[in-house]
């Protein structure tokens, strides 16, 4: 099993929103190095951390699985979606897209602040400045702690 920090700014997908839903294929990514860690590397019943990005504060807020693997991004072929690629054929896709189902909420969000705090995660990629990916990969240790702050943050 592999851990995964993603990112969704919450008035746009919250986790109240996937857990509404229950699941959501994680459309409109377009970064290759995202793209990549979807086809490639993320695997159904992998760990999510799921994180809201642009707000205020911003921070972890609870946990996801991976549902399903790859498939091609359906909006890449809407030419009235944002997300719309023109080199995109159903033959040949460009961006793709795992599926995501909710989990559970932590008790209580854990802040970037709160992140950056924590010796144990130096090295964690959302805490890295210039680190933009909206998919990372987060380590076992990480993931590990992330668990722990999760359970005392009540």
């Amino acid at each position: 099993m592999q851990y995964w920090l993603m990112k969704s700014e919450p008035d746009v997908f919250s986790i109240d929103h996937l857990k509404r839903d229950k699941t959501t294929w994680w459309e409109g990514v377009r970064n290759y190095q995202a793209r990549n860690y979807m086809t490639n590397d993320m695997k159904v019943g992998d760990t999510v951390l799921f994180y809201h990005s642009n707000a205020e504060p911003s921070g972890l807020v609870g946990w996801a699985k991976v549902s399903q693997p790859a498939k091609p991004d359906p909006l890449q072929f809407d030419p009235q979606s944002e997300y719309f690629e023109k080199r995109a054929t159903e033959e040949k896709p460009v961006w793709f897209c795992v599926q995501v189902q909710y989990d559970s909420h932590f008790p209580k969000m854990i802040s970037l602040s709160e992140l950056k705090s924590e010796k144990k995660l130096a090295k964690m990629l959302v805490i890295q400045r210039g680190q933009r990916l909206s998919i990372q990969p987060v380590t076992k240790s990480e993931f590990e702690h992330i668990r722990k702050m999760s359970q005392t943050t009540a």
